[in-house]
């Protein structure tokens, strides 16, 4: 498979190693906050642009294997670029955040919290493809769609906690 492929070469396992890392912290993160879909967050007031329940489970398991692609794909990258290490850095911190806003709006239903949570990761998130484009294309076109899908996120947030204040 050519998105495998860095530089020639291929690691499948390093691949699947990237790969269970991004989709392990969704499933945590998922463990952590079950049930409030249908409690808590069903409850809330939200805005008619807000997405049916059903849709996070189908779109989140896919922006983590991109993500856990992305971050395969730098992996394979540190040893002919420094820069891979830092944006291995950046990229273990967003999805930490990631993860943290996940138990803050939905565990702890902080959803004023979660703003400021959620702010910090759509800037760690951009700060991350821009390094990650740094080094490779591919990488940085695979976490345009988490881009896009928490900046989203950051806006449904924020009409949430101005509807239910």
């Amino acid at each position: 498979m050519i998105i495998f492929k860095v530089r020639g070469k291929i690691n499948y396992f390093a691949a699947l190693v990237c790969i269970f890392i991004a989709e392990i912290t969704g499933l945590l993160s998922s463990y952590f906050t079950r049930g409030s879909m249908r409690g808590f967050y069903s409850e809330l007031a939200k805005p008619v642009f807000a997405p049916p329940t059903w849709l996070f489970a189908v779109v989140w398991p896919i922006l983590y294997l991109l993500m856990g692609i992305a971050s395969y794909r730098i992996w394979m990258m540190k040893r002919y670029d420094k820069r891979a290490k830092k944006a291995l850095f950046y990229y273990g911190l967003q999805l930490f955040i990631n993860f943290t806003w996940s138990i803050i709006f939905f565990g702890m239903n902080r959803i004023g919290l979660a703003i400021i949570c959620i702010i910090i990761l759509l800037g760690l998130i951009i700060i991350t493809t821009k390094i990650f484009g740094r080094i490779d294309k591919v990488a940085r076109n695979l976490m345009i769609p988490y881009i896009i899908w928490v900046a989203f996120a950051t806006i449904l947030n924020i009409t949430i906690w101005c509807m239910n204040m």
